[in-house]
């Protein structure tokens, strides 16, 4: 547990690539202690992906599909940005490093699945009115609300949270009537 939460506090604190020495003193451990705790880098990258997804959930509220479509948008972009927030080191440092290592892409598809899933539910019926653009609707709102397009947000235009928030919204609310407009046509 110290190992991790170290990992993540470097991270955390801008060292977005903290090398095993520096997790170990963060950690009160010894180099070995790491090493025998995880055997590499890769297994350390699956707990501290563990760890990231129970912040995640200790957050996340499901959001009612029952809820008129205006009020679902607003409440879906609101907390994905208050969770894009909360993962945002450590999705930064997982980009940097996703090339070279299989278990930070594993952890970036479970992130998208689990985007995945909460769309298709709480848009089902949008998506089954967009007809047979139903998965590339689904493929756009998705896309348009995991890390790469909130950073973009961010990081590329230098939008405050709440102005990303703002834009999320716009970009979700366009898609999901765009495909409904397409899927009646």
């Amino acid at each position: 547990e110290a190992i991790v939460t170290a990992h993540l506090e470097l991270i955390g604190e801008g060292d977005l690539r903290p090398t095993g020495e520096r997790i170990a003193e963060r950690a009160g451990v010894s180099l070995r202690a790491l090493w025998t705790n995880f055997k590499d880098m890769e297994t350390l990258f699956e707990a501290s992906g563990v760890r990231v997804l129970a912040q995640q959930d200790a957050v996340y509220q499901k959001i009612p599909s029952s809820l008129p479509l205006p009020e679902r948008i607003d409440a879906f972009c609101r907390q994905r940005a208050e969770l894009l927030q909360l993962i945002a080191p450590a999705a930064l440092a997982a980009a940097m490093r996703a090339p070279v290592s299989a278990q930070l892409r594993r952890n970036r598809a479970v992130h998208i699945d689990r985007v995945r899933a909460e769309v298709e539910e709480l848009f089902a019926a949008e998506l089954e009115m967009a007809g047979p653009g139903r998965e590339e609707l689904l493929n756009a709102v998705v896309a348009a609300t995991t890390w790469s397009a909130w950073s973009m947000l961010r990081d590329g235009l230098g939008l405050d949270p709440e102005a990303a928030r703002a834009v999320l919204a716009r970009t979700v609310r366009a898609l999901l009537i765009n495909g409904i407009t397409a899927g009646l046509g």
